[in-house]
């Protein structure tokens, strides 16, 4: 890693964005320059940056495709429109972290500890879900060895997982709460304090929200799998950040709980936080600002038996669900 690149994040000045500047800067990213980009109402903005202050730069595609990388923390609809322009040939390797291009077969869909090999040549790179992120990091190493035959998921999702918006409607709105005042809601379709709201994204024809389809669509192209049967319910709850799962799997082959926690203790992204006689176990408040997904409560199925696990995952969304992730696929290019 001895050569140094342009580095260009679009969405700068929300959770995201601010989470991959730390991330790069963590990681030790060799960054030559860094770009931060912006419309017009942000544009002349001076953050600070572990780089010092940085003033934000009005975005146009031609300052953009100047860039070696640009991470994209902006909406479906802006990387629609932007993305091919700026990874057009002779332009930037561009990693989105929108939903815009997770669903076409010719953008590969990455995370970097299980499929890096997708990437190939490709100069434009689609960061998954991060509900999708935080379980397929720990799912995988499970289907390599005993293989899937059905995975069932509950998500208990951090407000975070809404922006930062959605964090300061849940410290608002508890602040009402607990003053006796009056509770509203704007980002979510409830009040979210001392709440759960059994919907993320709009509800589909099947019945199923968009953010449950999107784990499973997601987890069958990361795991190269069309037809791996995946299900999952995803709800809202009032914390600020980390997004938990539990987590059902049946497997082909016979799988014991021992066997998995080892699988699980040397694998790439993953902290084992087992030991229920000590009461130790995965919980956003440990997960928080943390790069491993926590896994653990790793027990016998008593509805698939010998072919089957119970366990539950925690991670933070906002880096191994988006930041974190998307740095390291930069990471994979560059080696």
């Amino acid at each position: 890693m001895d050569k140094s690149y342009k580095v260009g994040i679009i969405g700068a000045t929300g959770a995201v964005g601010a989470a991959m500047i730390q991330v790069l800067h963590d990681r030790k990213f060799p960054v030559a320059e860094l770009h931060l980009f912006a419309s017009e109402r942000s544009a002349g903005k001076t953050l600070i940056t572990p780089y010092g202050g940085k003033t934000v730069e009005l975005f146009s595609v031609e300052s953009a495709r100047e860039m070696d990388f640009v991470f994209l923390a902006v909406s479906g609809d802006f990387a629609k429109e932007f993305a091919p322009q700026i990874s057009a040939e002779g332009g930037a390797i561009v990693i989105d972290n929108s939903s815009a291009f997770r669903y076409d077969d010719a953008i590969p869909l990455v995370v970097p500890e299980i499929n890096p090999e997708a990437i190939g040549d490709s100069k434009l790179i689609a960061n998954p879900n991060c509900t999708t992120a935080i379980l397929a990091v720990a799912l995988y190493p499970l289907y390599k060895k005993f293989g899937l035959k059905r995975v069932i998921v509950s998500t208990y999702q951090a407000t975070s997982g809404a922006g930062a918006e959605g964090m300061e409607e849940l410290k608002t709105e508890t602040a009402h709460y607990l003053a006796g005042e009056k509770v509203s809601n704007k980002i979510f379709s409830y009040p979210i304090p001392f709440n759960l709201i059994p919907q993320i994204d709009k509800f589909q024809e099947n019945g199923y929200t968009k953010e449950e389809m999107k784990v499973t669509w997601e987890t069958r192209k990361i795991f190269g799998n069309p037809n791996l049967a995946i299900s999952c319910t995803a709800v809202r709850i009032p914390t600020f950040r980390a997004h938990s799962e539990a987590i059902t799997i049946e497997t082909e082959k016979p799988i014991t709980p021992a066997e998995a926690q080892e699988i699980l203790s040397r694998t790439p992204g993953v902290k084992l936080v087992d030991n229920p006689e000590k009461q130790e176990y995965p919980m956003p408040i440990n997960a928080t600002k943390q790069y491993d997904v926590e896994a653990g409560r790793i027990r016998q199925s008593l509805v698939f038996g010998e072919n089957g696990l119970d366990f539950f995952v925690c991670g933070d969304q906002i880096l191994k669900g988006a930041a974190l992730n998307a740095v390291q696929i930069a990471e994979v290019i560059i080696a």
